[in-house]
């Protein structure tokens, strides 16, 4: 879901707004590119450039004007402001293939559904697609969201320590427990309780992203906690499904650390240099990329579906049961968590970052390194369950709104 980081991010920051600043002793009176960002706060652009506005004296914003704020050393006019209703304005920078993919990447559940139903009554339409092209394309959907990212995203990771390492503690604590938790009072049998562990270990997923944009919560934070949960999965995600699976099945940690590294690592680490050294390259691609990823991620989605439809069919209830609960506690857990200390945007973005995983890659290693098929079901109910589970959630915050004194826990 490249096109999720991309134009959410976009989104999220607004429109791009022209400041114009009286000339003074330390500043040459030119035109500066800013964004405004949800709480109505002016930031100099990233690139290089630097401009600090002092004054003693600051006005208050008005919503809704192009004054947003006043001192009796400078006026900075912006072309964007909020408006009254707290919604974002629609982004007037984007082009219309920008806006298409932008529509059907925040349609993502219909997309999943539609794949559910064509995996589960016509199973030979996705099947085709499986363990080396499966592979294959989580590897360019990790590729993608590599594409979006820059160094100065991790070094962003270091400036909100706390805020990014609480996600990460709740992807890689508090969701495999309740997995294992959950696999033990349900009494799942070995194959079904080794799946749900393992897709409990999952890294956050890209959907995420969009469930975030869609709640507005934070998504810069959501794809800085995507990307280190990620990365973090090559030591996690094998480590934590030895410990809690072991015992029921034979692990090959190993085997599972390698395929992670191979077919998430690599691929994001070649990205991120791609976007850094060849800019102008990514900017190229960047265009096409995001289609095709809105057309990988509703493949991936609907193949594990149609490679376990029998299954599903003579036990849907009973498999469906443990990983919509295990999905459902996550999203509850996480967000309350949160509330401890966070506010409302930051809690959102963390629940529903809890609650939504790779469950794509929790399938290729359950096909790659498990003999008994039934440990990838799991995994293939998990795709419909935490799209579906994390969209309802974001929706129903969405139409609820924030509060008005919500607190930013986030420090660009």
């Amino acid at each position: 879901m490249s096109s999720l980081s991309r134009f959410a991010l976009k989104d999220f920051k607004l429109n791009t707004c022209e400041a114009y600043c009286r000339q003074s002793p330390c500043l040459s009176s030119r035109r500066l590119p800013t964004h405004l960002d949800v709480r109505g706060e002016i930031s100099v652009p990233e690139k290089g450039r630097s401009c600090a506005i002092q004054s003693k004296t600051w006005g208050p914003i008005a919503a809704g004007s192009s004054i947003v704020q006043t001192s009796r050393n400078s006026k900075v006019l912006c072309k964007a402001a909020t408006n009254a209703s707290g919604d974002l304005p629609t982004p007037s920078g984007m082009s219309q293939y920008e806006r298409i993919i932008e529509t059907l990447t925040t349609l993502f559940p219909l997309w999943v559904i539609i794949g559910t139903i064509v995996g589960i009554y016509k199973p030979s339409a996705v099947t085709w697609l499986e363990t080396d092209l499966f592979t294959l394309g989580l590897g360019f959907l990790m590729l993608s969201m590599g594409l979006t990212l820059t160094f100065e995203d991790f070094r962003r990771c270091l400036r909100n320590p706390w805020t990014v390492g609480v996600g990460f503690l709740t992807q890689y604590i508090i969701k495999p427990l309740l997995g294992f938790s959950i696999a033990l009072m349900l009494k799942l049998s070995a194959p079904i309780a080794t799946g749900l562990i393992l897709v409990s270990c999952c890294p956050g997923g890209q959907a995420s992203n969009v469930a975030t944009y869609i709640s507005k919560g934070n998504v810069a934070l959501s794809v800085l906690m995507t990307t280190c949960s990620t990365i973090g999965a090559i030591i996690m995600t094998p480590l934590l499904t030895k410990l809690l699976a072991g015992q029921l099945v034979p692990v090959d940690a190993a085997g599972l650390a390698l395929s992670t590294f191979q077919v998430v690592l690599v691929p994001t680490i070649i990205g991120v240099l791609a976007n850094e050294f060849f800019p102008k390259f990514t900017s190229k691609i960047s265009s096409v990329t995001p289609l095709i990823g809105v057309i990988l991620t509703t493949l991936l989605c609907a193949s594990p579906i149609g490679q376990v439809s029998e299954v599903l069919k003579s036990q849907g209830p009973q498999l469906i049961l443990p990983v919509a609960a295990l999905h459902a506690a996550a999203f509850a857990i996480g967000y309350w968590v949160s509330r401890i200390s966070f506010g409302e945007s930051t809690s959102r973005t963390i629940s529903i970052e809890c609650g939504m995983q790779s469950s794509a890659l929790g399938f290729l290693l359950a096909q790659k390194h498990f003999t008994n098929p039934l440990v990838a079901v799991p995994s293939a109910v998990s795709v419909v369950c935490m799209a579906l589970g994390g969209s309802g959630l974001a929706v129903f915050w969405r139409n609820k709104g924030l509060p008005v004194d919500d607190k930013d826990d986030f420090k660009e």
